[in-house]
């Protein structure tokens, strides 16, 4: 089983977003601190708005976080977003196109099955949560600095 490079930078712009947390997270900052185009971006941002993991606000102060709380998030649920196909062999197919006088009655696809079910159960255990919290110097790793909150000057008396 290998996932699309589609699923791996979702994932990690979900892993940005939460580890932006409180702040909107801008596609070209993302693109810049994985190294990849905004236009990849934007068309996995997509599947991920529709599907209600992430929010996207328009307008020159806007950007994109997370729909909903990063535990909440299972990398399944990425997984299902992003992924067109579990297809492991051709039995698995939609078409059902396959020439294989076993197909009905097949050992392999049972033992498929059960691996990718395997799959999607460990997936599920894991939230994006889990993976930045994982990482202590994330917002390092990936170039987020935070902004400092506004603090008022502190008054200094006139010196006598």
């Amino acid at each position: 089983m290998r996932l699309t490079k589609q699923t791996n930078y979702a994932v990690r712009m979900l892993m940005y977003c939460a580890a932006n947390d409180g702040h909107l997270s801008r596609i070209p900052e993302i693109a810049r601190a994985y190294g990849v185009s905004e236009l990849f971006l934007f068309k996995i941002l997509q599947p991920l708005n529709k599907a209600g993991l992430v929010e996207t606000v328009r307008g020159r102060n806007g950007g994109v976080r997370l729909g909903k709380p990063a535990a909440s998030i299972s990398l399944f649920d990425v997984v299902r977003v992003t992924e067109d196909s579990f297809a492991m062999a051709e039995c698995f197919e939609d078409d059902g196109m396959v020439e294989c006088p076993l197909v009905d009655s097949c050992g392999l696809n049972s033992a498929l099955r059960k691996a990718l079910n395997a799959f999607f159960a460990v997936l599920s255990e894991y939230s994006i949560d889990d993976l930045v919290k994982a990482r202590p110097q994330i917002n390092f790793l990936l170039g987020i600095t935070g902004e400092q909150p506004y603090r008022k000057p502190a008054i200094v008396a006139p010196a006598a």
